[in-house]
């Protein structure tokens, strides 16, 4: 998928899924509001213990459809992120500029697969370094690209709990959202799929993960209905913030 449109919301992740488990709710409400929304993903998680780079190029473009997305690109980075970091960040500012993002999301500060946090420190360099003139980039084609810099950068809360800045009310969102990540049945535990590729059947070449077994998924409900509690709702998806985030008017919370 590609646009020549500005988006309203663009997700970056480390990994193929990294977005629906955390912001998936967010980006659906977002897109039944009206705005256009899209989702960069990094790496094609070759390095997943399960399923493979081809099966998750399926798979993401199946949750895809179930989001409402706009766009979704794949940067083909390598997964673990271990190429120099001018080529990552580079690669990051080519597809703020070429979508022109009001709010970026992206990944955990910190949290315990290692790609997380960086891919979170890559993104938000590279969302200030956008708005560089002197920094030169070209879109697809060849066409330079003009500098942009999002209004702002949030970053979406992963496996280890982080106290939220801003909390999204996805109440109403959540069966969506939870179709979405179940598109990656070689990675959850999904009942009912296919089982050549599903993570609810032990295979004897893919070894189980913590995020394969039944109780994971119900850690994800979980976190979405504490997120929900902090606010006062039934499901929330959390966000932090490195920057103030400004409000024109009261509209928000009266």
């Amino acid at each position: 998928m590609t646009s020549h449109k500005a988006l309203d919301v663009l997700a970056f992740g480390a990994h193929p899924d990294d977005v629906e488990l955390s912001a998936g709710g967010t980006l659906i409400k977002a897109g039944l509001q009206g705005k256009r929304t899209g989702i960069i993903d990094m790496t094609r998680g070759e390095l997943g213990t399960r399923g493979s780079a081809e099966l998750r190029a399926k798979e993401s473009a199946a949750a895809a459809k179930v989001l409402g997305l706009s766009i979704r690109e794949n940067l083909n980075l390598k997964d673990g992120l271990p190429e120099n970091e001018e080529k990552v960040i580079m690669a990051v500012i080519g597809a703020i500029r070429r979508h022109r993002p009001r709010t970026v999301l992206a990944n955990a500060l910190f949290d315990r697969h290692t790609d997380h946090g960086r891919a979170a420190e890559f993104v938000h360099r590279a969302c200030f370094l956008a708005g560089l003139a002197r920094i030169e980039t070209h879109d697809l084609d060849g066409t330079p690209q003009a500098a942009h810099r999002p209004n702002q950068v949030l970053h979406y809360i992963q496996d280890r709990f982080r106290e939220p800045s801003i909390v999204m009310d996805i109440s109403g969102m959540e069966e969506a959202k939870y179709a979405a990540i179940a598109c990656y049945s070689s990675q959850f535990f999904v009942p009912g799929a296919d089982p050549s590729v599903s993570a609810a059947v032990p295979s004897a070449s893919e070894l189980a993960t913590p995020i394969s077994t039944p109780e994971f998924m119900a850690v994800v409900r979980g976190r979405d209905i504490t997120m929900g509690r902090l606010i006062g709702v039934n499901s929330g998806e959390g966000f932090e913030t490195q920057s103030p985030v400004g409000f024109s008017d009261m509209s928000a919370f009266v």
